[in-house]
C-alpha cells in the first residue's frame, strides 16, 4: 500500500523538510542497497532467475547503467522491467504542470526555470507517485522520432508562438519520463534510423528535435528488451546503440523442474467467478514436464522458443475441460484429471514453430511429447509405490471406461473398493480426498500403468477404455 503524499506543498516548505534531491539512478542504487540490506524480495514475482539474471541485473542498476535485456519470447523479461517501478522512491517532488517532471530544485524547461526564479519559496510543489514515472513502448515499425523524443506541435504555432520557440515542441514518451524509468520493449523492432534517437538520449543524456536548440538533461533509467537477433530477422539494434548501453542481460526458461511449476501456479488464472476448478499437483508436473520437452525438441525451431505462456495456456485449457464436464455431468467440483490432457495439444499449436521438415506432423509431435511427459512425472511421483491392487481390477480380462465426460463418481464406482488407494493420494501430495481427487490420482495411475506397457488402452470417440 502506498504511503500518503508528504506535505510540503511549495519550494520554500520543501527546503525547509530537508528534502534532498537525488538523480534517479542514485534513487533506485540507494533503495536497491537498503533491500539487499534487509533481506527483502528486490523483484517480486520473478522466478527462476535468483542465481542468473537478477544478480547481474543488480550490478547493472548499482554501477547506474542502463541495460538491455536479451532472450526469446516468454521469459519474463517485460514482467522484469516493470519490477523496477518498485526501486523508486514512493513519491518525488515535481513542479504542477511540467511536461517533463522538472524537480523545483533543478528545473531544466523554460517554463519551469522562469517559474522558480519569479516564485523562488513560493512556487507551487506537487507529488508524483512511483507507479507515474514509468513510461513503456513496443517498438513497432510505424513508431516515429516525434513518438519517443518530439515534434513541432502546430497548435502552440496558431496560438501565436514563432517556430523558433522551444516551447512549441510537443514533448514524446521519453521526456515526458524524464526522472523515472523508460522501457522499450523489442527494441530491435525499431526502425535503424529512429534508433538513432536513443543516441543523445543514452550518452549524453538530452534531446533533440527538428534542429532546436534544446538542451535538455534528462535523467532517466533506459531499459530495453529484444529476442535474439538471429530469430528477429525484422531487425536488430544498430552498434552505436548496443555500445552506450552499459550492460546486455540474458534472459532464459526456468532451468528447475520446480521453478517452472511454480511459474505455472503463480500465473495462471484459475479463480473464475461462480466456478470452483482444482488443478492436481501432479498434472501442474506434466504441463510443465511437457512445455520442457517441447522446448527441447529437435522438431520444434529453438530460435523462437516456447514461451512460459505455453505451460500457462495449456494449464488454463485442462481446467476449462474439468469446468466442461462438471457443467454437462452436475459434478459439484471441477477437478482436472488426465483426460483433460490432449485438449492441451490442439489449443496450444499455435505457441510452437515447428521446423519445416516436420510440416503435418505438428500434432503428432505434440501428442508423443504428451505421452513422454506424463510417463516422466509417473515415474518421478509414483515410482516404487505399489499398484498391484488396481492392476488386478483387470484381470481376467476386466476393463475400466473414462473420458472427458465421465464424471469422478462414475469412474470410482467402475472400479469399487481399491486397496492401496490411500498411499497413491499420499504419494502424489493428496491431503484432503474426495472423489473428484481420488479419481484424478486413479487415472494418472491408470494412464502410467499404459505407458509402462502394463496395461492396454483404448481410445474411441471421446471415451478411453483400458483393460488388463
Amino acid at each position: 500500500m502506498t504511503s500518503p503524499a508528504p506535505d510540503p506543498t511549495s519550494l520554500g516548505a520543501l527546503r525547509a523538510s530537508g528534502h534532498v534531491h537525488k538523480p534517479v539512478k542514485v534513487e533506485i542504487r540507494d533503495n536497491l542497497l537498503a533491500r539487499l540490506a534487509a533481506g527483502e524480495t528486490v523483484f517480486p514475482g520473478i522466478l527462476g532467475f535468483d542465481d542468473t539474471v537478477l544478480p547481474q541485473v543488480e550490478r547493472a542498476l548499482l554501477a547506474g547503467h542502463d541495460l538491455v535485456l536479451l532472450g526469446e519470447r516468454g521469459q519474463g523479461k517485460t514482467r522484469l522491467i516493470r519490477t523496477l517501478v518498485g526501486l523508486l522512491d514512493a513519491w518525488t517532488p515535481v513542479i504542477p504542470g511540467c511536461e517533463i517532471n522538472d524537480h523545483p530544485y533543478a528545473p531544466v524547461c523554460g517554463r519551469c526555470t522562469r517559474l522558480v526564479a519569479e516564485q523562488d519559496d513560493a512556487t507551487p510543489v506537487t507529488w508524483k507517485r512511483r507507479s507515474d514515472r514509468y513510461g513503456e513502448k513496443l517498438a513497432t515499425p510505424d513508431t516515429s522520432v516525434g513518438d519517443l523524443i518530439g515534434d513541432v506541435d502546430p497548435i502552440k504555432v496558431a496560438e501565436g508562438r514563432t517556430l523558433g520557440d522551444p516551447e512549441t515542441v510537443h514533448y514524446g514518451l521519453v521526456p515526458r519520463t524524464n526522472r523515472g524509468i523508460f522501457s522499450v520493449n523489442e527494441l530491435p523492432d525499431l526502425a535503424e534510423r529512429i534508433q538513432v534517437a536513443l543516441l543523445n538520449v543514452l550518452e549524453e543524456r538530452d534531446i533533440q528535435v527538428r534542429g532546436y536548440t534544446l538542451r535538455l538533461p534528462l535523467d532517466l533509467l533506459l531499459v530495453a528488451s529484444a529476442n535474439p537477433e538471429d530469430y528477429t530477422n525484422r531487425g536488430r539494434i544498430i552498434t552505436p546503440l548496443k555500445d552506450r548501453f552499459g550492460a546486455e542481460v540474458r534472459t532464459h526458461y526456468p532451468l528447475a523442474l520446480a521453478d517452472e511449476v511454480a511459474l505455472i501456479r503463480q500465473e495462471a488464472v484459475l479463480d473464475w467467478p461462480g466456478t470452483s476448478v482444482v488443478v492436481p499437483d501432479h498434472l501442474l508436473q506434466i504441463v510443465a514436464r511437457y512445455t520442457r520437452l517441447v522446448r527441447e525438441s529437435p522438431q520444434v525451431d529453438q530460435r523462437s522458443g516456447v514461451s512460459a505462456r505455453f505451460a500457462v495456456a495449456a494449464t488454463e485449457t485442462v481446467a476449462a475441460s474439468a469446468v466442461r464436464r462438471a457443467a454437462l455431468t452436475a459434478e459439484p467440483v471441477a477437478v482436472a484429471r488426465v483426460c483433460d490432457l490432449p485438449a492441451v495439444v490442439a489449443a496450444a499449436r499455435g505457441k510452437v514453430e515447428f521446423e519445416a521438415a516436420e510440416e503435418g506432423r505438428e500434432l503428432e509431435v505434440l501428442h508423443h511429447l504428451l505421452r513422454r511427459a506424463t510417463a516422466d512425472a509417473f515415474r518421478a511421483l509414483l515410482a516404487g509405490t505399489d499398484l498391484t491392487g488396481l492392476q488386478r481390477r483387470f484381470d481376467g480380462g476386466a476393463t475400466v471406461e473414462t473420458g472427458d465426460l465421465v464424471p469422478a463418481a462414475d469412474l470410482l464406482g467402475r472400479l469399487g473398493a481399491l486397496p492401496g488407494l490411500a498411499e497413491l493420494l499420499k504419494r502424489l501430495g493428496i491431503e484432503q480426498e474426495s472423489p473428484g481427487l481420488a479419481a484424478a490420482a486413479v487415472e494418472f495411475a491408470l494412464e502410467g500403468l499404459h505407458l509402462n506397457r502394463r496395461l492396454a488402452k483404448d481410445e474411441v470417440a471421446g471415451r478411453t477404455v483400458y483393460g488388463g
